[in-house]
This record gives C-alpha cells, structure tokens and sequence, in this order.
C-alpha cells in the first residue's frame, strides 16, 4: 500500500480516478481505434502509438523512451498480443517514472524548519493564488499555523482574491498598496510569520513571462530580501502549472526553470482536460517532482502526486 493511499484513503483514490477520467478515455478510445481488427503488435501499431501519446501531452522526449521499450520487448518476445498492449504500456511509464528517483515527492513540510517559507511562481490564469488557498487550507488542517504574502503587487485581482481565501481558510495575510515593491511584501510576510511563530508561509509572486530577465531579477530580489529574515528562505520554489494547455505548460516549465531554481510543480486543472498525460511527460523530462496535481474546483481537490496512483488511474477503464 502506497504512502498515498495510507495518508488519504480510497475516497481520495476515487477522486483521482474521476479527475483523470477525461484523459484515460480519450487515451484508451485512440487506443481501440488503431488496434481494431488486429492482433498483433507490429510497426505500424508503434507508430500509432507514438501519434497517440504524443497527441496526449506526454511530450516528444519521453514517448520516444516509451516506445523504445516497448519495441525492445516485441523484438524479444517475437510475438505481442495487441491485447496486451494496455498491460505493457502501463508497466513501462510506471517504470519510467521510477528510474527518475527526482520525481519522488512528499507534501508535508519537514517539522525542522521554521517557518518554512515556499514562494509560487507561475504565469497568470495557471491557478497559482488558488494553489496557495488550497496549500494553506491542507496545512492548517494539520494543525500548522499559516501566513500569507500578496507579493503579485501588479494585479488587483490577485491581492483581493488572496484575500478571500485568507478570509475563507482563517488564516493571516501581509499586503501592501497596489505597485508596492514584491520584495517588501516578501520581507514583511516573512518577519511576521517569524514574529508570530507561523510553521509555514506562502508567497504569491507575479506571472509575467513577457520578459525573462526582469522575472529573474526581481524573483532573485525577493529571495534576497527574504534572506535578511531567514538566512536559506526560500526554502521551496514552487511552479504552478495548467496541465489544460498542453504542450504550452513544458514551456513554461522551461521557462521558469531557466529564470529561477524551481524544487517543486503543482500541476492544476487536470479533470476538465483529457491532456492528463502531461503530467507524465513533465514528471519525466524535468527532474523536477510533481509535488501536487489539481484534479476539481473544490478546496480538497489539490492532491499530493504519487506517480503510481496516478498511472493506476490514468489507466483504469471504465
């Protein structure tokens, strides 16, 4: 039984299941089309099968290490049943995700360090500020005391709805005027949180991407200015990302990754989209663990990734 299951149960297990439902039958229908008629897998079948998860998120790089796999085990076993295929290709990304020891993840915070401050970063619309209000609910529920920092200063929208789950969640919020400098919300939010004796502290950042560099400067600037407080804050770099865009989210994990040292990705918006599987692609080709994936709109819907739960659902047929 996996970390996942003994923390949260079956009911959370059904909930992953019903979350990525859009994908496995998206997946699992292409699946049936090209394998119709036949019964063994050949050539034409892998290369079917490649249009096919590459057209499902999961990236270029690592379906071509899939099906490499799998036609190294046709070649040995001569003779591979199209009915098996689901089986075999279900073994081979959940090996694949076991080779990269970098994708293992836990959610919880390390007792040791306090506060433990984590600072999110992602491009607008990802659901970075929900992210946070769900993360703050998740600790508070276990007994940790939470603060906030409305550090996206160049949104209005963005400190009043950090606000609102402040409210919603019970949990204390540092902000400054709209167009205040980040870097001082950051040093305020940390200091209170170190004044109260908070456990943990979220840091909401700006999502511009229109200009790296400046994104680099000033995420460097915040984590300076935040140092002043707490000699190694940040101590996580969280990247929110909408698994809903595709492709379109690789990029932006390069993008991120390259301005600034991202540890952590929280993948949203998984249950309206039948792209679930670039979650595999991202966990794969990152070396970056998945830390939590957005499956629904409700509070508990942001779950802690386990990557064999998630291939035991992206998998499971109707």
């Amino acid at each position: 039984m996996s970390w996942f299951k003994k923390i949260f149960g079956q009911e959370t297990k059904e909930t992953l299941d019903k979350g990525l439902e859009k994908s496995s039958r998206s997946f699992f229908d292409k699946i049936g089309r090209a394998i119709a008629g036949k019964s063994k897998v050949d050539d034409e079948i892998l290369d079917e099968l490649e249009e096919i998860l590459i057209s499902s998120d999961v990236g270029v790089e690592t379906t071509v290490k899939i099906i490499k796999k799998i036609e190294e085990r046709v070649s040995k076993d001569k003779f591979m049943n199209t009915s098996e295929l689901d089986k075999i290709l279900r073994e081979e990304i959940m090996n694949l995700l076991a080779e990269n020891k970098n994708s293992d993840s836990e959610s919880g915070i390390p007792d040791e360090t306090k506060p433990y401050v984590i600072m999110v970063v992602g491009v607008n619309g990802v659901g970075k500020t929900t992210t946070i209000g769900k993360l703050a609910h998740q600790f508070k529920q276990q007994g940790k005391k939470v603060v906030l920092g409305a550090a996206d200063t160049f949104r209005a929208a963005a400190v009043d709805q950090l606000v609102i789950w402040s409210e919603r969640v019970g949990v204390p919020i540092v902000k400054q005027a709209m167009g205040a400098d980040p870097a001082s919300v950051a040093f305020d939010t940390v200091q209170s949180a170190k004044a109260q004796d908070a456990d943990v502290v979220l840091i909401d950042t700006a999502g511009r991407l229109h200009n790296k560099i400046n994104l680099m400067n000033e995420l460097t600037k915040i984590k300076r200015v935040m140092q002043k407080v707490i000699q190694d804050a940040p101590h996580e770099v969280l990247l929110v990302l909408d698994g809903s865009t595709g492709q379109n989210a690789f990029e932006q994990a390069k993008q991120f990754t390259a301005a600034t040292e991202v540890s952590a990705l929280a993948i949203t918006k998984l249950d309206g989209t039948a792209k679930g599987g670039v979650v595999i692609g991202i966990s794969d080709q990152f070396k970056i663990p998945v830390k939590y994936i957005g499956i629904g709109e409700g509070i508990n819907d942001l779950q802690p990734f386990d990557k064999y739960e998630f291939v035991d659902s992206f998998f499971k047929k109707d």
